[in-house]
């Protein structure tokens, strides 16, 4: 609660409102994820949003993420992550440490959407190229592999129209519409590995490498 509370404080202080938040536990409550979605954007595609993730077991430490919650169907994506490296339990330095990352995220926030705007207009070039980037996502860790022909047809016969292109923002939208079913753990898990397939926090993309 002392990191939430602390972010919590952060956001608004930077004059960011917070439109609602969730928060999941894993692990018998020894691992807390959360989003928090925020007001600031300038696109009608998608709210931004801040993932956090916490370990009260110390096995891991805190993270905040950049990242995007797509306004037809709550999808989440999510960019870089500034880690808090916290050596000291004071209140006051957990809330300047949290400070330096939000004020990092502005920039990962401004790579995360550069990104998904450039796979908006990137068309893969068959059904054998989806098929071949679904698998290789599998094998990354993005995805179950009994999840490879959910997510294809999610892909081919998309449940919302806004994903009825066959590009590079369409794929990425059928692997986060199929990990919504995931478990908090498995889905940070997802997510992280999504991050590196498509090269959402603005790296190379692991599946066009």
């Amino acid at each position: 609660m002392e990191v939430i509370e602390a972010v919590t404080d952060v956001v608004k202080a930077h004059h960011w409102q917070i439109l609602d938040e969730n928060f999941g536990l894993a692990r018998e409550g020894q691992k807390m994820f959360g989003v928090m979605r925020i007001n600031k954007s300038k696109s009608s595609d998608w709210s931004r949003c801040i993932g956090l993730r916490n370990s009260h077991d110390k096995s891991f430490a805190v993270g905040l993420s950049a990242g995007i919650n797509v306004t037809v169907c709550s999808n989440l994506a999510f960019g870089g992550t500034t880690v808090i490296k916290r050596r000291h339990t004071s209140r006051i330095e957990l809330t300047e440490l949290v400070d330096v990352a939000v004020t990092e995220l502005e920039n990962e926030f401004l790579t995360l959407e550069t990104v998904c705007e450039d796979l908006k207009v990137i068309y893969l070039k068959n059904d054998d190229e989806a098929r071949s980037r679904i698998v290789r996502a599998a094998e990354l860790g993005a995805i179950n592999s009994s999840d490879i022909l959910p997510v294809f047809h999610e892909f081919k016969n998309p449940t919302h129209e806004a994903f009825a292109e066959p590009t590079r923002w369409s794929l990425l939208n059928a692997f986060t519409q199929v990990n919504q079913k995931y478990t908090p753990l498995r889905a940070d898990q997802s997510f992280s590995a999504l991050n590196k397939c498509f090269g959402l926090d603005g790296n190379r993309p692991l599946l066009w490498s």
